[in-house]
């Protein structure tokens, strides 16, 4: 820990894992509504000030699963790519909700060999919030 870093405090790591929690819940119940099927495995982290990853496993439905095994790899990727294009207004809504925050750009993923997709948030940056180690490349 850097000197002008304060220890968390034990309420505030209280919330922020009950916050991370509720997000994990909504991304599953998300997945069950959209897809008929929700994951059996969901975890959600902060990735620095602005960005939010949420891992979810073995999502997939049984159609999707025999895709795979066919080896249509693409196929689903494309298929759940436009899924969540489709959707992608739920996906930002449960994040700005639970977080206050805006969303300022989704990206969402699936490997099909695992069954494991990710959903990144990257939020809009807080006024008066450092950035970590930020460095613009421009």
């Amino acid at each position: 820990m850097s000197s002008d870093q304060v220890p968390e405090s034990t309420e505030t790591a209280d919330y922020r894992q009950s916050v991370l929690a509720e997000i994990s819940r909504d991304m599953v119940r998300l997945y069950k509504e959209q897809f008929g099927r929700g994951p059996t495995k969901a975890r959600t982290n902060f990735a620095g000030p602005d960005i939010v990853i949420v891992t979810l496993e073995e999502t997939f439905t049984p159609a999707e699963q025999r895709l795979a095994e066919m080896g249509e790899h693409q196929r689903l990727r494309d298929t759940r790519l436009y899924f969540q294009h489709a959707t992608e207004d739920e996906f930002r809504s449960i994040i700005e909700r639970i977080l206050g925050r805006k969303v300022r750009a989704f990206n969402s993923a699936v490997d099909t060999e695992t069954d494991v997709c990710v959903e990144v948030f990257h939020l809009v940056p807080q006024a008066g919030v450092e950035a970590d180690q930020d460095a613009d490349l421009a």
